[in-house]
This record gives structure tokens, C-alpha cells and sequence, in this order.
């Protein structure tokens, strides 16, 4: 349409112009490094603990009690030998019952998986064996369980997807779009439960509601589990995203693209995406694992890690406390796969690709010994119960607490906003979850931890895929 038209060529001019984009990444450049961040709320929770230590307040409880908080000041003797005698062993690996060796745990599989060749093979081996109609579900559906491995799905699935389209004598891009959607829009979304993310998400908001005295259970009154709390809501944010994601590259993204030119560089072999009978053999290998791995995982839920009930009546569910073992173990195929493809000859070889992917992790090792230290400085002087609680009193003030499902979408909005300017998901939890998931339950106690931290997952993800400062997008 005209008016279409008109308003595309005048974006163009004004982006031309103004060089709205180049601003966009100058003031993208100045937000300080998440650890900074931390580094720096940490001082301002020190220099306010001493200005306003000593005073109280009262917040009910969620049985109905009022319960009385004094600010303590950070400056007392006492209070500054809690600080170092606590930075490590309790404020940090004992963060949310040991958190960051958790996750460590999970990325030994996952390790094995990705250098073993097993993920790269896998999403090879499907790309060339579906139809060109169905193919676009497929790269969305592959997208979103590569998030399994972390950021493995855009180094390794959106390359392997645009390599696929040329394969078929498509442009590549229709096949990397599919790719990026579903890896990027479905980073909250799997079919496989306590995934690292699950891990990050879950387990820390149990920690957010534990600071601030919130029961961790569902609105019906049911006991949450942290790692699988949203597998529900992942299955079916699955099958809606492989739908849509599949839908929109067909009717917007393809049409768009297929009738342009692209040049193939000349040091790209497109025969080498072609899967070798030497790795489909290692690929039905990879299959006997992973039978294998299922059975020891059956055996062990039936078996010494089935459900029971203690003296006290409650019913312990090792097999769900346990689930990251659980799934750990399923990853270990990879060593089938590893070794029947000539990638692992002995065992030192599987040790070198988890020490690898644990490499990968020092980013995050830094990040949570400031974000978790900070968040117990948090906790330890109730600072952030007084910020819950002036919170909670504004938003029930203006009438929030007779509409949760404004809340929700405000909170959507809100944490969707900021992700437009700050990536990176579990620094952003870090920041906003121990603020937002006690202060949303004070206003309506039908917004527990697990659906604010679902609400979280929704923000996030979908708008990882429009944010210019997308970590990846040059990638």
C-alpha cells in the first residue's frame, strides 16, 4: 500500500539521518557490566544500611501475623565480620542450597554432548530427512530444545540451518530466521524439564520466597519443585512456538526472501553438512545410550528413589529432588556417540570436554559471587523486606491487589522493557526476582513464586528476538 510505503522510506531517511541505531548501540555501550551492577548495589546497600540502620517496620506474615524488621546497620563490628566470614562458603556456593555446583553439574553432560559431535550430528541428520513444507517447524522445534546446551543452539543450529537452505537451493537466511526464532523466542520453552535455565529460575525464586518467609506452593496450596515447576507451562510454550514461529517463515519469511540473490563463498562446502554413514552408525550407538541411560534413570525412580512417606506424614520425592542427576545422565550418550565416531579413543578424552564446557562457565562463576553476595546482604539486613514492603503498600494503594492479571502484565512489561537494554537472564533474575516475587505475593496471594517467575520467562523470551543489543544477533 501507499501509505506502507510512505512511512517504510521515511524510517529509512530518519534512520539515515539521525543515525537512530548507532545512538541506540552508543547508549547500550554505557550500561555497566551486570557484575558491575552488582559491585555497585552492593556499596549503596552499605552506605544505606548505615544511614537508616536501626529503624523498624511491620509487614504481616502469610499466615496473618505481623511480623517487626529492623534495618541493621553494616557498620558494626559484628555485622562487618558477618560480611567476610559468610563471602564464600555460605553466601556463595551455599546460595540457594548450592546453586552454582548444581549448574555446574548439568554442563558435565551437556559437555559431552556438544564435543562429542552428537548435537551437531543430530540436527543434521533431521535437517536433510523432512520436506521443505515441514522444515521451518522442524529448525523452530530444533531452536528450541538446543537451549538445552546453553547458547549451543546459535553457534551451532542457526550456521547448520542456513547451510541446510543452500543445501536444497534456498536462500539461507529463510532457514537461519527459523533458527533464531526458536532458539531465541524459545529460550524458556523445552520439552526436557530442569534444564540449566529451569535450574537458574527455579531455584533461586524458592530462595527469593525462603528470604522473605513466602511458602513455596502453588495457588492451590501444593509444594512447588523448583526444577519442574514449569514444565507444564514449557510443553506447552513448545508446541505454541513450533506452531507460530513455523507459520510466520512461511508466510512472511520465506516469500520475502526466496526471490533474492546470494552468493555461496567459495570456502563454504556444502557437502560437508551431508551426515556420513561413519557418524549415522555413531548415531544409532548415541540411541543404544541413551536407551541405556533411560533404563538406569527407570530403574532408580521405581526403585531406592521412589516416593515415600516419612514418620512425620510428609510424602519425600527423591526421584523430582534429584532430577538434575537424572538428567545429567541422560546427556552421557554423547561418550556412545564420542567414541564410535573416533572423537573420544579413552577416557581422558570425555574428561577434556566437560573440563571445556565448564571453561564456558567463568563468566558465570564471577557473576553469582557478587550477585549472591549481594542478594544475602539483601536478606541479612532486611533492606530488601523494607523494599517489598513500601512496594507492596503502593501497589495495593492504587487497587492492585483486587487485579492480579494486570499484575502479571505489568510485571511482563516491565521486565520485557528492560530486557530491550540489559541481556542476560539470570543477572536480571537476580536483580528483579527478590524484589518482585515477595512484593507481588504481599499485594495478591494468588501471584506465588512460580507463576511471577513464569511471568518472568514470557518477558524474557519473547523479547530476546526484537532487542537490538541481542548478544548474538552479529553472531
Amino acid at each position: 500500500p501507499v501509505w506502507y510505503s510512505i512511512i517504510q522510506k521515511g524510517v529509512i531517511f530518519v534512520l539515515r539521518k539521525k543515525d537512530k541505531i548507532g545512538i541506540i548501540e552508543k547508549l547500550g555501550q554505557k550500561i555497566p557490566d551486570p557484575v558491575i551492577i552488582f559491585i555497585l548495589l552492593y556499596i549503596l546497600v552499605l552506605v544505606v544500611t548505615g544511614i537508616f540502620g536501626g529503624n523498624t517496620f511491620s509487614m504481616t506474615s502469610a499466615d496473618g501475623t505481623s511480623v517487626s524488621y529492623e534495618i541493621k546497620n553494616m557498620f558494626t563490628a559484628e555485622n562487618i565480620r558477618w560480611i567476610f566470614s559468610n563471602a564464600i562458603l555460605d553466601n556463595w556456593l551455599g546460595y540457594a542450597g548450592g546453586i552454582v555446583g548444581t549448574i555446574l553439574i548439568v554442563m558435565f553432560g551437556i559437555g559431552i554432548a556438544e564435543e562429542s559431535g552428537l548435537l551437531s550430528a543430530l540436527i543434521r541428520r533431521m535437517g536433510t530427512n523432512i520436506s521443505d513444507k515441514l522444515l521451518p517447524f522442524v529448525l523452530v522445534f530444533l531452536g528450541i530444545m538446543s537451549n538445552i546446551a546453553t547458547d549451543a543452539g546459535y553457534l551451532i543450529l542457526i550456521p547448520l540451518a542456513g547451510l541446510l537452505y543452500v543445501g536444497i537451493g534456498k536462500n539461507p537466511l529463510i532457514g537461519m530466521a527459523a533458527a533464531f526464532a526458536g532458539v531465541s523466542a524459545g529460550f524458556s520453552a523445552n520439552l526436557i524439564p530442569a534444564t540449566v535455565v529451569d535450574v537458574i529460575i527455579g531455584t533461586n525464586a524458592e530462595a527469593f520466597a525462603n528470604s522473605q518467609n513466602i511458602p513455596f506452593v502453588s495457588y492451590l496450596g501444593k509444594a512447588i519443585n523448583p526444577v519442574t515447576m514449569h514444565y507444564y507451562f514449557m510443553l506447552a510454550s513448545t508446541v505454541m512456538l513450533v506452531i507460530i514461529g513455523g507459520f510466520v517463515t512461511i508466510k512472511f519469511i520465506k516469500p520475502k526472501f526466496e526471490k533474492q540473490k546470494y552468493i555461496i563463498p567459495s570456502d563454504i562446502n556444502v557437502s560437508e553438512f551431508v551426515v556420513s554413514d561413519k557418524e549415522k552408525r555413531a548415531l544409532w550407538w548415541s540411541g543404544a545410550g541413551l536407551l541405556t541411560a533411560l533404563e538406569a534413570a527407570a530403574l532408580l525412580g521405581f526403585g531406592p528413589l521412589s516416593s515415600y512417606v516419612d514418620e512425620t506424614g510428609k510424602t519425600v520425592t527423591p526421584f523430582l529432588d534429584n532430577i538434575i542427576l537424572i538428567i545429567t545422565f541422560i546427556f552421557f550418550p554423547g561418550m556412545f556417540y564420542g567414541y564410535a565416531v573416533g572423537k573420544f579413543r579413552k577416557l581422558s578424552d570425555m574428561v577434556g570436554a566437560m573440563s571445556k564446557q565448564i571453561g564456558t562457565m567463568g563468566y558465570a562463576i564471577v557473576l553469582t559471587f557478587f550477585s549472591y553476595n549481594f542478594l544475602s546482604l539483601l536478606t541479612y539486613t532486611n533492606l530488601g523486606t523494607y523494599i517489598t514492603y513500601i512496594g507492596a503498600m503502593g501497589l495495593q494503594t492504587v487497587g492492585a491487589s483486587n487485579s492480579p492479571i494486570l499484575l502479571i502484565i505489568g510485571f511482563i512489561l516491565i521486565k520485557g522493557f528492560i530486557n530491550l537494554f540489559v541481556g542476560g537472564l539470570s543477572s536480571k533474575w537476580m536483580l528483579l526476582g527478590p524484589i518482585f516475587v515477595p512484593m507481588l505475593y504481599h499485594v495478591n496471594s494468588s501471584m506465588t513464586p512460580d507463576v511471577v517467575a513464569a511471568a518472568y520467562r514470557i518477558a524474557d523470551s519473547s523479547t530476546n528476538i526484537i532487542t537490538p543489543l541481542m548478544t548474538y544477533a552479529g553472531v
